[in-house]
């Protein structure tokens, strides 16, 4: 799976790598015996369009997965650090760090406009989550606002899921009380708890598809390059196997489609590209439970002139 999109990828001139291009982008992943998604307004339950029952993944847990592999994967690298971080690091904290490397004065109740602008452009420099989602950073010091290039819409399954809440035992007792034996005067034991019940939420299965837009001329803006749009076909292909946890079941991509069209403003409406790509459900089948139940057709064939179409995955 990854061999195939990497050799894709490694073409220097191919239209899906060129940054001063607008593409328009079909992603399909699935969901096999987990919870893609926790609702914390519904107890954590596998989030749902409550009219159709249709499952949503939000363009955050989305992007929450680009960011971690890009971490993983060119962390250490001063141009590809992730500003938006889930390890508790203050957001105002990397804004002030912005104007120590300038050498700009961040004290004060507001900063000059030359030296935000100044600031923003150092973290679009050198945070990879920055150049691609944007970002606003005008909290504390004052870094500035960003629109990034990199748009994500929500995540819908194709059919209606069925969130199932299981009850669970478990063994690690939560309280000290409730593992302690206490033994009254009349002789009689109680407490000491061997196990606790718990929950378990997840989707039997689902198919998700999202759509994702690239903006050529806010790429200019922000320096999103060539081998940053490489980075984010990748870890949109690769992400699901650095985001393995129990609670998430089997993740995977199913389908990466990208239209490319051959200038910044487009060629088509990115709409009548994007329904080139359909989902059908095997006739025979009642209950999807694999991705086998579905048959994903491509109408690659007739585009408008000047758009290509990049099958990266599927």
């Amino acid at each position: 799976m990854a061999d195939t999109a990497t050799a894709t990828l490694a073409a220097p001139a191919a239209v899906h790598l060129d940054p001063t291009k607008r593409h328009d982008v079909v992603l399909l992943f699935d969901v096999t015996d987990g919870n893609p998604n926790g609702d914390p307004d519904a107890g954590n339950l596998p989030r749902i369009d409550p009219e159709t029952s249709q499952g949503l993944v939000t363009d955050v847990a989305i992007k929450r997965k680009i960011r971690n592999y890009v971490d993983d994967v060119r962390g250490t690298e001063e141009r590809f650090k992730i500003y938006v971080q889930d390890k508790g690091i203050s957001l105002n904290e990397l804004h002030e760090r912005a104007y120590t490397k300038l050498d700009l004065k961040s004290t004060g109740t507001k900063q000059k406009r030359e030296d935000v602008d100044q600031a923003r452009q150092w973290m679009c420099e050198n945070f990879f989550d920055v150049r691609t989602f944007g970002a606003v950073m005008s909290t504390g010091v004052n870094a500035g606002q960003v629109r990034g290039p990199v748009q994500v819409t929500f995540a819908r399954s194709h059919d209606p899921i069925v969130p199932l809440d299981l009850s669970i035992t478990r063994v690690a007792i939560t309280k000290e009380d409730d593992a302690k034996v206490v033994v009254g005067e009349d002789g009689k034991s109680s407490g000491g708890k061997q196990t606790e019940m718990g929950r378990k939420a997840l989707v039997p299965y689902g198919l998700y598809r999202a759509n994702i837009f690239i903006s050529a001329k806010q790429a200019e803006e922000t320096g999103f390059g060539s081998e940053d749009l490489d980075l984010l076909w990748k870890a949109l292909i690769n992400m699901w196997d650095f985001d393995r946890s129990a609670s998430r079941g089997l993740m995977a991509c199913r389908g990466l489609y990208v239209f490319s069209h051959d200038n910044a403003y487009g060629n088509a409406p990115a709409h009548k590209l994007l329904e080139r790509v359909r989902i059908e459900r095997n006739p025979d089948v009642i209950a999807p439970r694999t991705f086998g139940d579905y048959r994903v057709f491509v109408e690659g064939g007739d585009l408008p002139d000047g758009v290509t179409l990049t099958t990266l995955e599927g």
